[in-house]
This record gives C-alpha cells, structure tokens and sequence, in this order.
C-alpha cells in the first residue's frame, strides 16, 4: 500500500473514533441531564393545565384522587390526579421527578382515560412492573395496585 492510503485510513479511523466518543458524551450527557423542554412547549401544557384547573372535572364516587408513592427515595411524595398525564423519571421534565439509579430519564406515564388511569413503560431500561409482571403495553390501574419503577413504588389513592 502506498503512503497516501495508510494516512488516509488512519484519518478515516481517528474521524470514526471521534464520531463514537462524541455520540457516547452526548447519551451520557442526556442520561444525568434529561432532555431539554422548550419553553413553548411548557407555556403551553401550562395553559391547558391553569384552563383544566379553573373548571374541576366531576369525579366519580370511589374514584382515585392522587398518586402516592409508597416506597422508595422519595416516599411519601404525592401528586394530585387533576386528569392530566403524570411523568415518572429522573428528568427535569417528569411531574415526579425520582432520586433512583435504576429509573430512566422518561422512564413511565400515568394517563387517565375517562374515568381510569392506565400506567405505560416510556421504553425504560428497567422497565416498569405492577406486582412481578413487566408490563410493554398501557395497562390499567385501579386503588391501591402497586407499580414498581426502578426501587420506587406508586399507587393510587383516595
């Protein structure tokens, strides 16, 4: 091989090295820092949520009133269902944000449909378990089923 093949290799080589060490900072970067919002975006789901709160839905009797979590870092915390999409992760987005090395940044998602709540794993590492069965798709939720995300457990409550 000629002189000007080897060194053009090499650069090939060193461009292919700096393309992988780049992209790993990059998910690392994601990972500890979460995804960036913007501020549209929040202004907006603000919007929809100050007109949501301004006039409360009806709830049925024995309906569930907040997500709890029961174990974990941040036990005790507590979320109102106000019928909006609850976000579980490490994220700076998440309506719960966990102190947990085993929740993903985006990591599940609480969503009512009417009058039931569903739980669904946002393709987590961990993944997101109710009982010891790891769930794939959007499942339902009633008062008092434990959802495990990483060592955190969630459930509703009245």
């Amino acid at each position: 091989m000629s002189e000007l093949t080897l060194t053009l290799i090499k650069i090939g080589f060193l461009a292919l090295l700096w393309l992988f060490v780049l992209s790993s900072v990059s998910v690392i970067k994601s990972d500890l820092f979460g995804e960036r919002v913007d501020s549209d975006r929040t202004s907006g789901s603000s919007d929809a949520k100050s007109s949501r709160s301004s006039k409360p839905a009806k709830r049925r009797r024995g309906a569930p009133t907040q997500l709890v979590l029961s174990q974990g870092a941040n036990a005790g915390a507590s979320v109102p269902l106000d019928g909006g999409p609850i976000l579980l992760g490490r994220g700076a987005d998440a309506t719960i944000r966990l102190d947990d090395d085993y929740v993903s940044t985006r990591h599940a998602r609480f969503v009512a449909h009417g009058d039931d709540w569903y739980v669904e794993d946002l393709g987590s590492t961990n993944g997101t378990y109710i009982g010891s069965q790891r769930i794939t798709t959007p499942v339902m939720v009633s008062i008092g089923v434990q959802v495990r995300v990483g060592k955190t457990i969630a459930e509703l409550k009245k």
